[in-house]
């Protein structure tokens, strides 16, 4: 009985890992875009994911993998550090200091308190914005779409990268409509095969294996990242990692009936302390904020149930820091494809809302269209919750603003001042 437990929970784990080892190529390809180095960024996202992982399995025991977050990577690199003009040294500090406040949340269920407050469509179309957001910093890094002096965007040529990126996309969606848990790896590699006769990749210009690189372990500037004009980014940061990973908490208990007797996600506030602290380690470790991983519902649906398979999961991670050159030599063309169908996955939660219903839908849309277009999930927050409340007073609705949003719209405002000031 033992053994066949441990059978089931073993090979969850290595359905976990290969539906999720795509992000220790794609995490460092977005982060070194600002300025980080590559190699050492394998290191700090192999780590984290283990650290984390293995917390999940023993604390929390649930079969849940813990890594780099997608959409708050790509805010860690396009918005705080490219948009703003801010230091990574900088930003990793504001990823400290949200994990910090992120484990007073979950510890005394504040962060589980907001989240019930905030209205579905919200949600929706924050974790939908988010997804254009990535979908379309793939297409750019593809070079399928590049910039104009009068539309602001247009179809870049044909060039070899943009046919291997489309090579790319359809076998990598070819995999996904198999239900291939591993779709994602698979076609990254394929991809980077394809890209060899091009000249896009030389995969034999250096050697393939080196001993970790601990480069941006503690590189963060905590005094720096505390002015008051960073305040609205650290917000953001805080209200996107709280949508994702009490979102994908609630997913992955709906694909295993992981609940308890209350009807909650088992396990859900020591999840969640986890799902902090590693925000936390990220800051410490060199990376953008950890999250849950949705992609854990592989391993789910395999059998995981317990904090055995996170275990095995995290145990298989391990060999990949000393693969760090190899991944590097990846090229963008070869991730680009991952995420634009990342994109296209974050944006179903739109087909649960009722369009017809403009009060909600009004607010989502301009968080779905400001979010891609501002290159800001801290813009698409401000107006998406004013505007909902706002058409909430003026339909006569506004008995279901709770005092909770009423809170948080007095933070977005202060976030739109300062931000404003800062500017």
């Amino acid at each position: 009985m033992l053994k066949n437990h441990l059978q089931k929970e073993s090979l969850a784990g290595i359905t976990n890992f290969l539906a999720t080892c795509y992000i220790i190529i794609v995490n460092p390809m977005i982060l070194s875009q600002a300025g980080m180095p590559q190699e050492a960024l394998v290191t700090s996202t192999v780590i984290l994911i283990v650290v984390s992982t293995l917390l999940m399995g023993l604390f929390a025991n649930m079969p849940i993998v813990v890594a780099p977050g997608m959409g708050l990577n790509a805010f860690f690199a396009y918005s705080i550090v490219m948009g703003h003009q801010i230091q990574w040294q900088t930003a990793l500090g504001m990823v400290f200091w949200t994990g910090i406040i992120f484990v007073g949340m979950s510890v005394f269920n504040i962060r589980t308190a907001i989240v019930k407050a905030i209205p579905p469509s919200l949600r929706y179309g924050v974790a939908s914005g988010i997804g254009l957001f990535i979908a379309l910093i793939g297409l750019t890094n593809a070079g399928f779409i590049t910039d104009h002096p009068v539309t602001l965007v247009t179809r870049g040529p044909l060039t070899p990268s943009v046919l291997v990126f489309l090579f790319g996309l359809v076998i990598t969606s070819a995999l996904l409509l198999r239900k291939n848990n591993a779709a994602f790896i698979i076609g990254i590699v394929l991809t980077t095969l394809i890209s060899i006769p091009f000249g896009i990749t030389n995969p034999f210009e250096k050697y393939w294996i080196s001993m970790p690189n601990f480069e941006l372990f503690f590189a963060m500037d905590l005094v720096g990242s505390l002015k008051l004009s960073f305040a609205p980014i650290i917000f953001a940061m805080l209200f996107t990692d709280l949508f994702d990973s009490l979102s994908t908490f609630m997913g992955l208990a709906e694909a295993g009936e992981l609940f308890d007797e209350n009807g909650d996600p088992k396990n859900v506030k020591q999840s969640l302390i986890v799902d902090a602290i590693s925000t936390t380690l990220s800051g410490l470790f060199g990376t953008s904020p950890g999250t849950a991983y949705i992609e854990s519902a592989t391993g789910i649906k395999q059998g995981g149930r317990t904090g055995m398979t996170a275990i095995a999961t995290a145990l298989l991670f391990i060999p990949c820091l000393f693969f760090a050159p190899l991944f590097s030599m990846i090229p963008k063309v070869a991730t680009a494809p991952i995420l634009v169908l990342v994109g296209v996955l974050m944006v179903t939660p739109l087909l649960k809302m009722n369009v017809k219903e403009l009060d909600e839908w009004i607010p989502a849309f301009l968080a779905l269209i400001l979010i891609p277009l501002t290159y800001s999930i801290t813009q698409g927050l401000i107006w998406s919750f004013l505007m909902w409340s706002v058409l909430k007073i003026v339909s006569g609705k506004f008995r279901q603003l709770s005092p909770t949003l009423i809170i948080i719209d007095l933070f977005m405002i202060i976030m739109l001042l300062v931000s404003h000031e800062s500017s």
